[in-house]
């Protein structure tokens, strides 16, 4: 009797720890599950990670730099989805970026590549460069020169200024001399619904300027506004060789906000 008694305990347990393996596994795909749509959402509503391939917006970002886009600050619009689908037109709620703001947006001529650059003109503004300098409704804009920009050789790259926007916003860019072809252009004058975006890295930079290519940026075509760096490496480094992340990291850039 006490036999027959320990082999159904035994067939008992046996089951009890299966259901509780099952348990387990059904736990651990549900939370899986969750995390991945809870990804999906942030991703989609609220910030996309974007990396940056080029140097045309140095030196405020670096190739190899990672950084996350606000999807909310302008409101939504179809490029503000995945795979951009026609669903509405315009922006819902509408919101328009502000002048000296750093955004990524889809190139007009196919509306699919990514670009990330400075909104320099809003609607109705006249935008002109003339030997390098650059004039928003035939005002000046003031730039003043910190320092040199040198290779590894020693030999000057560019001079770097500090430059105030209508309204005060100051960033940083670069020139390698006031003689460049976008140095002297034609007068923009900003369509409405539409802004004018240029690279921090001015005579590196296809943009606004260039209307076959770029041109004049709908207020649409805006993915959202780049907010903070959250990850960076040198620029001839692989995110994959995490063995050389020590070195390779660019550590005081991590979380630093984009101005």
């Amino acid at each position: 009797m006490a036999e027959e008694n320990n082999g159904e305990t035994g067939k008992q347990t046996t089951r009890q720890s299966a259901s509780q393996g099952k348990g387990g596994i059904g736990e651990t795909l549900k939370t899986i599950v969750y995390a991945v749509l809870i990804a999906i959402f942030v991703r989609t509503f609220a910030y996309e990670p974007f990396t940056i391939p080029s140097g045309s917006m140095l030196p405020t970002l670096l190739v190899g730099d990672y950084l996350f886009v606000s999807k909310f600050t302008y409101g939504y619009s179809r490029h503000s989805l995945p795979f951009s689908p026609g669903l509405f037109d315009g922006r819902i709620p509408a919101g328009e970026p502000e002048r000296g703001d750093v955004v990524v947006f889809k190139l007009p001529r196919d509306g699919k590549t990514d670009y990330i650059k400075r909104v320099i003109g809003l609607p109705g503004d006249r935008v002109q460069v003339v030997e390098g300098r650059l004039y928003i409704n035939d005002q000046l804009v003031e730039r003043e020169a910190v320092g040199e920009v040198k290779t590894a050789g020693g030999f000057v790259r560019a001079t770097e200024y500090v430059e105030t926007l209508p309204g005060g916003r100051k960033h940083l860019i670069w020139e390698e001399s006031d003689r460049d072809s976008l140095d002297n252009t034609q007068v923009y004058v900003v369509p409405d619904g539409h802004f004018f975006a240029m690279g921090d890295n001015r005579d590196s930079s296809q943009d606004s300027r260039v209307l076959r290519a770029v041109g004049y940026v709908p207020m649409e075509n805006i993915v959202g506004r780049a907010e903070v760096l959250f990850f960076s490496l040198q620029e001839d480094s692989s995110i994959l060789a995490v063995w050389d992340w020590p070195e390779s990291i660019r550590w005081g850039r991590i979380f630093d906000g984009i101005e």
